[in-house]
């Protein structure tokens, strides 16, 4: 009996959350589903397939077959362009020996089917070949057509070598290896976002490594959008972990090439192929968290916007002291003048913490703060020498001036919203699916009855000032000037 993986209570909420409203934009569909190579129900993939119609790639490895022709053009592009960046990311040459048969049907339209994408592993007089079953009722799909190439030329590597019969030994590609190659190769391309790995750092992650290791196909497809994010993101960085061993690029090419027929523990393997795992038993584990912080850590480059740099403003201006009985205190600096009697020691002591804070905020502060910034440092040395006769004006001016660079920033954000909403001649068309759904939701309404929802039900009214309508939109009032 399969098990089904499910975050456990303990598990951060906050960051399930979080995952939840970034895929609302990035999620992949959960139709595009990719199945054991074992199941191959061909006939779900629609029969409507002219297998006369055949092209080879540029490398002729992928041998493409049904749908019209530009649908099978573009479909040889997109192959040959994750093989690309597969070798790229292990550093080898196309040396195949396997061919991929890629057969198209159906069309886009028709009626979508319980699996979009099928491998199937076959064998003859004169060798192995993968082919791979493409349904098109939704068109060909970018990121799930390229996780099941990727998934192919996984196959076919552990298939070159092997003799040119049924192998008694099952194959299986586990998904977190193509989960964390896309998601590598995305890193590499800068596809992505820097603050996924942050958040998931931070909080700890949903997935440990021995449930990467052991989740199954079945029981990935059927994990929600957030947490197949999180799955990403978390396989992602450990496959950046090994390629960036010592010699990791051939590591990670000798380990894909045992990989889809390997029996045992995961570990071994990587052990195998990664010497350097070997130092302890959490080796494997301290990589993987190094490196899901330092991809989480944001380059100096990058700067911070202005409501980011206030709160690190506020976090950094506060001076910390004993009292007389030994206990550390801790003040703004607005407050400065409630601190008692400090010998210059103690007030240099007061002043570091903060000083060193502004510091590293100054890297990456927004660009028009730099000035206040070091007008805030000046302030600090003087409290410290004790010159503190202009300390409550110069605390007031600044204050204002942060006030009016804040309302300008928002001014100009809402300026920038109201233009485009204004000034659009024509609708995009970006929307039409989700309006589509909610018209649908609206009109078959789908009571839930669990105690969350009836919960919610009953906050729901706190949110309606009484005597005022209930909006179901939002009217924009754009802003004066």
């Amino acid at each position: 009996m399969e098990k089904s993986i499910t975050p456990g209570a303990s598990r951060n909420r906050l960051l399930v959350m979080f995952f939840m409203a970034v895929m609302v934009c990035h999620a992949e569909d959960p139709l595009a589903n990719q199945p054991a190579p074992k199941a191959v129900p061909v006939e779900d993939l629609l029969p409507n397939f002219d297998g006369a119609a055949t092209v080879s790639s540029r490398s002729e490895q992928f041998r493409i077959s049904g749908g019209d022709a530009a649908t099978r053009g573009t479909t040889a592009n997109l192959a040959e362009e994750t093989k690309d960046q597969l070798l790229r990311l292990t550093e080898e040459k196309d040396e195949w020996k396997v061919p991929i048969r890629i057969s198209l049907r159906g069309k886009n339209g028709d009626p979508v089917p319980r699996r979009e994408m099928v491998l199937q592993l076959t064998f003859d007089e004169n060798g192995h070949e993968v082919e791979l079953f493409v349904n098109l009722s939704r068109g060909l799909r970018n990121e799930p057509f390229k996780r099941a190439v990727t998934e192919a030329l996984i196959y076919a590597r552990n298939l070159q070598d092997r003799p040119r019969t049924e192998s008694e030994v099952p194959l299986m590609v586990p998904p977190w290896v193509v989960e964390g190659l896309r998601e590598a190769n995305a890193w590499r391309l800068k596809q992505t976002d820097r603050k996924l790995y942050e958040a998931l750092f931070r909080n700890g992650g949903l997935f440990q490594l021995d449930e990467l290791f052991t989740l199954s196909e079945v029981e990935y497809n059927s994990i929600d959008a957030a947490s197949r994010a999180a799955f990403r993101i978390s396989a992602g960085a450990l496959m950046m972990a090994l390629i960036e061993q010592p010699d990791g690029k051939t590591g990670i090419r000798n380990f894909l090439s045992e990989l889809a027929g390997f029996q045992g523990e995961m570990p071994v393997l990587l052990r195998k192929y990664f010497p350097d795992l070997n130092l302890s038993e959490k080796s494997l584990e301290k990589w993987w968290a190094l490196q899901l912080a330092n991809k989480g850590t944001a380059p100096l480059t990058e700067s911070l916007s202005v409501m980011q740099t206030e709160r690190g403003l506020e976090e950094a201006l506060r001076l910390r002291f004993k009292d007389e009985t030994g206990v550390l205190k801790e003040v703004t600096l607005a407050e400065w003048q409630s601190l008692p009697e400090l010998e210059e020691p103690e007030r240099i002591e007061a002043v570091r913490l903060a000083q060193d804070d502004l510091l590293r905020l100054s890297y990456r502060s927004f660009p028009s703060y730099r000035m206040l910034l070091l007008e805030y440092q000046s302030l600090l040395t003087d409290f410290a020498k004790g010159n503190t006769n202009t300390m409550a004006e110069s605390l007031q001016a600044l204050k204002e001036t942060r006030v009016t660079m804040l309302a300008k920033a928002e001014r100009a954000r809402d300026f920038m919203d109201w233009f485009e909403i204004t000034r659009a001649r024509e609708t995009s068309g970006a929307f039409d699916e989700y309006l589509s759904l909610k018209a649908r939701l609206k009109s078959q309404p789908n009571t839930r009855t669990d105690s969350l929802s009836k919960y919610l039900d009953r906050l729901d009214p706190l949110f309606v000032v009484p005597g005022e309508k209930k909006v179901e939109s939002f009217d924009f009032i754009p802003p004066s000037f």
